[in-house]
């Protein structure tokens, strides 16, 4: 039996009749027991009639008379016969033909608007998302298209699109059963209402749990499939919305319509029922056909993987280096690390991030530069320690140019840590300087003693193109200089992020003060680079 009250009855009755579906008849009468909305809904309809036929009955009974009930009733009739007889003014009986003629004409007219247990008329609610497009077949059709896919995944979320008109729709029902509502005295909000959403899911949850055997599908999953449905018989049922709220429409970029879902709900918000009902009919008109499906989209929240990379290579760009259309590099470090890290995944694609970033033509060594990807849509969203490890040495063996080391999966919040404190992390680098006029050893002694010099670095004209104009103060924590020969010498130089350390060498015209060319008191150039730490604790040492 359906969980209904007495009080819904004349809902109901009225929802039948503006042609709603069994199903949408539920959600209008607050009914949250999920059991309800999987029955078969030609079942559902008819527990529906029969429970607003108990009060057509009873209607038609006590206006028949005596005549039409029963031989038990009629001794009863007889046996308070003698009782006086009301004034004819008093009386409301109707002749038995009459009241028979009464009932044939109520049921008639019902029948009008009710369907017939082998038709089903498309709902003018849902437009048939809750009758035909909610079942075994549309399971079997989920299912095949994950499997089609070849994800892998524990569970599942089912997501729906609904055509924004089912919004204007609904809001029409609501305001049909409203008058009937208020007339009962009862409490009902238009949120007590089920959302369609909710009723399909309920329906649908264990079917395409069955069709792919078994996996659970929940209300939250990192593996998500969008269900679409559309209705272009009845996309011009927004339009009114346009012109009486026109605020609440602004065209968007990405969007191919204005009347998008959440712009449609901000102006039923706004509209007065009356303007509401001048523009629309209540309830809405009958639909000739269903939604449309559309195709089964999968997708699984992205993966998120760290380590540090080497690059030995100075002929090798951090990013693809692509100048004015033209690639000027056959590879780049990011490349060479992405490729077996997208196969392994299955990924779509990928979002790669850095500590920092190294020009073209420098070196960095040590423990490396902490990195991380962000795989977008992989299949395969996890790789045991094992198998991380295999996929580190793929990436290792795959060139001589790179090398990677602490690879693992992280969490979407770790990947902050990278970028925390960007200003105050330090960088230590060593520099291959040539000087214009010789030089002696003890010529750059004074160099180790320099602590916590403080520089103001107008932007390098080699990045003026990309980075705005402006002086930044960067700090020189410590440097220290090794003699090679009187016009060489290497400079080890420990610094704030973010300091331009060519630009400290030659001084880019002045823009960089104080520079080393000002504290040798001769022209300087820095021939090679290397960075020799990125002193970032992140991502967590893997022992080898």
């Amino acid at each position: 039996m359906l969980p209904l009250k007495e009080k819904d009855k004349p809902i109901v009755q009225k929802l039948l009749s503006a042609g709603c579906c069994a199903r949408c008849v539920l959600r209008f009468c607050c009914v949250s027991v999920q059991a309800a909305y999987r029955q078969p809904q030609q079942e559902t309809l008819k527990e529906l009639k029969a429970f607003i036929a108990d009060t057509e009955n009873s209607k038609c009974q006590d206006s028949a008379g005596p005549d039409s009930r029963d031989e038990n009733n009629k001794s009863h009739e007889a046996a308070v016969s003698d009782t006086p007889e009301d004034p004819p003014s008093k009386r409301a009986k109707l002749e038995p033909s009459v009241a028979a003629a009464q009932c044939e004409e109520e049921d008639a007219a019902a029948a009008v608007v009710r369907p017939k247990d082998d038709e089903s008329p498309v709902c003018v609610v849902c437009l048939g998302i809750l009758q035909e497009l909610c079942g075994t077949i549309q399971a079997v059709k989920i299912a095949e298209a994950v499997k089609a896919e070849s994800y892998e995944f524990d569970t599942l979320v089912l997501s729906v699109s609904l055509p924004a008109q089912l919004c204007v729709r609904e809001h029409s029902c609501w305001l049909h059963v409203k008058k009937e509502v208020r007339e009962k005295g009862l409490v009902f909000d238009k949120d007590d209402v089920i959302q369609v959403k909710e009723a399909f899911k309920w329906i649908m949850q264990g079917l395409v749990a069955k069709e792919l055997g078994g996996v659970a599908v929940v209300t939250r999953s990192a593996f998500e499939v969008g269900v679409e449905f559309t209705h272009p018989q009845t996309d011009a049922d927004c339009h009114f919305l346009a012109t009486t709220c026109p605020d609440c429409f602004k065209p968007t970029k990405n969007k191919q319509s204005v009347f998008t879902r959440m712009a449609v709900v901000k102006a039923l918000e706004k509209i007065s029922d009356a303007k509401f009902l001048k523009h629309y009919p209540c309830p809405p008109t009958q639909p000739t056909s269903s939604c449309i499906s559309q195709d089964i989209q999968c997708l699984h929240v992205s993966v998120f993987v760290a380590g540090r990379y080497n690059k030995f290579c100075r002929s090798l760009p951090q990013t693809p280096w692509v100048i004015d259309g033209e690639r000027r590099m056959e590879s780049s470090v990011e490349e060479l690390i992405a490729a077996p890290i997208l196969s392994a995944f299955r990924a779509d694609g990928f979002n790669f991030s850095s500590s920092g970033r190294e020009d073209v033509d420098v070196r960095t060594l040590g423990n490396g530069r902490p990195f991380a990807m962000e795989l977008l849509n992989p299949h395969k969203a996890r790789l045991n320690k094992v198998e991380m490890k295999k996929l580190q040495e793929i990436i290792n063996k795959s060139s001589d140019k790179i090398r990677v080391r602490d690879l693992q999966i992280v969490t979407r919040e770790a990947m902050s840590r990278m970028k925390e404190g960007e200003e105050e992390k330090t960088k230590t680098y060593t520099a291959l300087v040539w000087t214009q006029k010789p030089i002696q050893r003890e010529d750059i002694g004074f160099i180790d003693d320099i602590k916590d010099l403080t520089l103001d670095q107008k932007t390098p004209l080699r990045v003026l193109h990309r980075r705005a104009l402006a002086v930044r103060q960067r700090v020189i924590h410590s440097m220290n200089a090794r003699f090679l020969d009187p016009h060489h010498f290497y400079l080890g130089l420990k610094t704030q992020a973010g300091t331009y350390i060519k630009e400290f060498v030659h001084g880019d015209f002045g823009r960089t003060k104080p520079n080393l060319c000002q504290l040798l008191k001769t022209d300087t150039d820095i021939l090679e680079l290397d960075v020799e730490s990125v002193d970032v604790d992140w991502p967590p040492a893997i022992p080898e």
